[in-house]
Parts: C-alpha cells; sequence; structure tokens
C-alpha cells in the first residue's frame, strides 16, 4: 500500500483523493491517500502532523493552506522551485529524509502550456500576491513571461513578490489599485490568484471593462471552474486556463514524484478524472 496524504485546515471537501486513487488504479499501486488536519494553525501543530506521518510510513503528503511556508523547515531538502516561491506543496518522504518541492509551480507551466501551447505569456497583469500568486508569480517566467505587474489589497504583500521576482533577475513592478484599468489595457494576459470568484466569495477580481483585448487569462479558483472571471474572458476572445488546471497538474506532478512513475497520458487522465468528478464546463 502506497500511504499518501494532504496536510492543512478546512480540507474536508478536497478532490485530491479521488484524483490520487484513479492515478494509482490507472498505474496498478494500492494508493491510499487520507485527509490530514492538524490541531490548530500552528508550526507546532504541523511538525505534530508530520512526525506522526512518517512513523505510521507515509511515502508522501501535499501540503495547504495554512501550512506552504511553514513546511519548508520541516524539509531537509528543498527543490529550486520551492527556493524561489519560498513555499512547498509537496513533501517526499524518502529515506529518512524530507524532500520539498512545489507543484503548483511545475502544474501551472503544464496547464498554461496545454491550453495556450508555446505562445509566451508576454506581459501579465497578476491580481493577488499570496501563496498561490507567489508560485504563478515565478512559474509565469518560465513559459514566456516578459514582465509581471503585481497588485493585491496587501501592497506589503505585493511589493515583496516583486522584490523576490526582481531578486532572481526577472522584471516585476507594483501596481496600485488605482492602476489596474490601466496596467491591463497593456497587458497580454491576466492572472486571478485571489478568492474572489469562488462560490463563497463571487464576484470578479477585475473591472469587466478592463477585460478585452489581452490574449489570455487564468483563475486560480476552480469551484465554480467557470467563473465569473473566465466566463467575461472566453466571451471577449481570450484563450483560457483555468484553476482546475492547474489543480489536476499538480496533483499528477505530485504523483509522479511520490511514486516514481510518469503518467504518460494526461488526457486520459483528465476526461476519467472529470467524468469521475462530475466536472462540468462550458469553456474547457
Amino acid at each position: 500500500m502506497v500511504n499518501l496524504g494532504l496536510i492543512g485546515q478546512a480540507i474536508n471537501s478536497s478532490r485530491s483523493p479521488s484524483l490520487h486513487d484513479l492515478l494509482g488504479k490507472l498505474n496498478q499501486l494500492p494508493v491510499d491517500y487520507q485527509l490530514q488536519e492538524p490541531e490548530d494553525s500552528s508550526a507546532q501543530s504541523f511538525c505534530t502532523k508530520l512526525a506522526e506521518i512518517r512513523e505510521l510510513g507515509f511515502v508522501g503528503v501535499n501540503v495547504t493552506f495554512p501550512y506552504k511556508q511553514i513546511a519548508i523547515d520541516s524539509a531537509d531538502d528543498v527543490n529550486e522551485a520551492v527556493k524561489k516561491v519560498g513555499a512547498t506543496n509537496t513533501l517526499l518522504l524518502k529515506d529518512g529524509k524530507v524532500c520539498a518541492f512545489n507543484t503548483d509551480y511545475s502544474g501551472f507551466i503544464r496547464g498554461y502550456k496545454g491550453r495556450v501551447g508555446d505562445q509566451p505569456a508576454g506581459k501579465v497583469l497578476m491580481i493577488g500576491a499570496g501563496g498561490v500568486g507567489r508560485a504563478i508569480g515565478f512559474a509565469l517566467f518560465d513559459v514566456g513571461a516578459t514582465e509581471l505587474l503585481v497588485t493585491d489589497l496587501n501592497e506589503a504583500s505585493a511589493k515583496s513578490l516583486v522584490d523576490a521576482i526582481n531578486a532572481y533577475g526577472f522584471n516585476a513592478r507594483y501596481v496600485a489599485k488605482e492602476e489596474i484599468a490601466a496596467a491591463a489595457k497593456e497587458a497580454d494576459g491576466l492572472v486571478n490568484c485571489t478568492p474572489v470568484g469562488h462560490f463563497k466569495s463571487p464576484g470578479m477580481p477585475i473591472e469587466a471593462a478592463s477585460i478585452g483585448g489581452q490574449k489570455w487569462a487564468f483563475d486560480a479558483v476552480y469551484t465554480p471552474m467557470d467563473t465569473e472571471f473566465l466566463i467575461e474572458a472566453s466571451r471577449k476572445g481570450l484563450q483560457i486556463v483555468s484553476g482546475f488546471d492547474l489543480f489536476f497538474y499538480q496533483g499528477i506532478d505530485a504523483f509522479e514524484i511520490f511514486t516514481g512513475k510518469s503518467i504518460s497520458d494526461a488526457s486520459l487522465v483528465w476526461d476519467l478524472f472529470r467524468e469521475k468528478c462530475q466536472v462540468v464546463s462550458d469553456l474547457i
């Protein structure tokens, strides 16, 4: 039995167990993917839970809110994406070591290429500079971003990401709230990394009038899959990359890290998983 899991808070509705169960069956591997919720949001509770599942012989775990930065301190080795982003969402537990990866980073790259192909991301306006925003912000430069314009209600968070990106030799600048509309007009791509658009926080992260003339759009929200933002972007002729793409590919990347198995036909898994979870989209 391959014991895997997800460590986080408020994770009861996660689809990760279903995805990893399917991937296990397709690869003739008996997978037991368990949701693991520490007692509270503290680093100590995370460490206690991680020690507990290591004792139980877990092979790997995904990590979600609010532990993505906390988890780095438990890692013996971190890959380059984790160093860039400053967060991890995937821990491989092997040979007595904890190895940290960031499959939000790699999963976005696969999702973008799967939808947009080799078209460079160009100049991108990104709304939201939190945990997933940091991963996407850096990953954008692996798909041809030339400049990243970053805005967030938390000005300090946005400026911190801008500074981190520029320190790596990329090109980023902060965009104030009153500059968003102008920044959207000069952008090739629009990215939402805020919770706005989720079932629990409906709406759009940017004015509808600012959408149009860009080439593509991505929304990290995937419940619903067709957010108001993506519906409007599609209506205006933009190519779409969904939050479900990100979820799907980060999960596949994590499974490959955990098991050493290569998923050669992601499109087959996509179709089977969407059918299994009854995921419906008019956009993709």
